[in-house]
This record gives structure tokens, C-alpha cells and sequence, in this order.
């Protein structure tokens, strides 16, 4: 396949680790030149320097996807470094699972920030960019949590199901010339559940992880895949995950 993928500008919230780490690596590899955001200036340095080490381009800029502010810079400084934007990925999320019942209103308003405002700032950022360009792409990562609901996964598979319609209702109000894609992970062997308060939720994230969890990098290939489309082509959802995950 032609690549369509070298030269392109990136930019990719939660960056520093996981999903995000492993997309700009594998982009960077492909010959995008990366912009990353993170909240950690030490992990963002990191991932930049690996892709910069192995004859990459990157840089980084410490982000706070609930700061809207931050996203619109993180958005314009890399068109400032590198002269245009091609794609947007929407990476950064949190999950606080439990029971509904629990009432845990600051782990639902840290996801609700997060993982839907979040994703709604870094489209903001993004869209007047590609409008100004005539082209661009963004990439949002979802979550299987939002196709198959599950006890103490309510809040959290809300907030990916939000995304999911938010990305639907895009692509049917563009023209075309701004693509959108969704991307569903299921269990992935990353820091999701490090920040998991519940614990017995947090217990059985982590078993299942180390019992059949995907690597990163195979989220990467299906972001890969969707930006080496042709421009007339876009990729509208790709689910991925472990084949034996229910």
C-alpha cells in the first residue's frame, strides 16, 4: 500500500504512555512528524526522544486536555513548528468504575472532563485549522466499554458512547474534506487501571489484562491504518480487541 502517511503533522493527547506512546512511535515510524501531548512533561520527553533518536520528528507540549486553552495551543504550536495539521487524535482518557450507586460525582466529573470535553476541545482546536487548510482528519479513541455494557462500567461507558455519537454526527454534518474516525480498544495492557479507585473493580481490570490483553501497538496498527486512507477514503469505526474477550 501507498504510504499516505509520510510527512503528514500529527497531533496526539495522552501521549506519554500506553495507546498514545505506541501510536506516535508507530507514526513516527511511517515518517509523521509528531507533535505529542501529556500531562507529564518527563514521559512526553521521553517518547519524543525515542522517536527523535531512531530518525524522527517530534516535539512536545505538557497539556491538560481538560484546559481547553492548553488544547488550542497544543494544536497551534505544532502548526507554528511544523506549518500545517493534518490529524488530530483524541487519545486521553481516565475510567473511575463502580456501581452507579456508589456515587463516586468526582470520578464521574473526571471522566466527564476527560474523556468527552476532553475529546470536544481537542475537535474544537482542530476543526477551524482543517477548515482553513481544506483537509484534515481526526482520530477518536473510543472504547469497547460503549458497544457492550457492563455493571460498574455505567459512567465511563457513557462518556465513550458520547464520543461514538459525537464522531457519528461529524462525519454526517462534513463534506468530506475533514474525515473522522472512531477506534475502540478493548483490554489493552496499559496504566488504564492504575488510577482506578475502586479496587475490586481495579483487581479485575488487571486480571484480565495480564490474562489476555492486547499490546499496545496493535491499537497503533488500526490507527496507522485508518490515516494511510487516500484522502476520498474514510474509515468510519474499527473495533479491536483480544479475541477472547466476551
Amino acid at each position: 500500500m501507498q504510504n499516505h502517511i509520510k510527512g503528514k503533522v500529527i497531533v496526539i493527547t495522552g501521549a506519554g504512555s500506553g495507546i498514545g506512546s505506541a501510536t506516535a512511535i508507530g507514526l513516527a515510524k511511517a515518517g509523521a512528524r509528531i507533535f505529542l501531548g501529556a500531562r507529564k512533561t518527563a514521559a512526553l520527553k521521553e517518547v519524543a526522544d525515542e522517536i527523535i533518536n531512531d530518525g524522527g520528528e517530534a516535539n512536545f507540549l505538557e497539556t491538560d486536555v481538560t484546559d481547553k486553552a492548553q488544547v488550542a495551543a497544543l494544536a497551534n504550536t505544532a502548526v507554528k513548528r511544523f506549518g500545517r495539521l493534518d490529524v488530530f487524535i483524541n487519545n486521553a482518557g481516565v475510567s473511575q468504575l463502580g456501581a452507579i450507586e456508589d456515587l463516586d460525582i468526582p470520578g464521574w466529573e473526571e471522566m466527564i472532563d476527560v474523556n468527552l470535553k476532553g475529546v470536544l476541545y481537542g475537535m474544537a482546536a482542530a476543526i477551524p485549522i482543517f477548515k482553513r487548510q481544506g483537509a484534515g482528519q481526526i482520530i477518536n479513541i473510543i472504547s469497547t466499554s460503549g458497544i457492550k455494557i457492563v455493571p460498574g462500567q455505567g459512567v465511563y461507558a457513557a462518556t465513550k458512547n458520547a464520543v461514538r455519537t459525537i464522531s457519528e454526527a461529524f462525519r454526517q454534518e462534513s463534506d468530506g474534506a475533514i474525515r473522522i474516525t472512531g477506534i475502540s480498544p478493548g483490554f489493552v495492557k496499559t496504566g488504564f487501571a492504575n488510577t482506578i479507585k475502586n479496587q475490586e473493580m481495579k483487581t479485575a481490570i488487571l486480571k484480565n489484562m495480564e490474562t489476555f490483553a492486547l499490546h499496545p501497538e496493535a491499537i497503533a496498527n488500526a490507527v496507522i491504518y485508518a490515516i494511510n486512507q487516500p484522502d476520498d477514503v474514510e474509515v468510519g469505526d474499527i473495533v479491536i480487541r483480544p479475541a477472547a474477550q466476551k
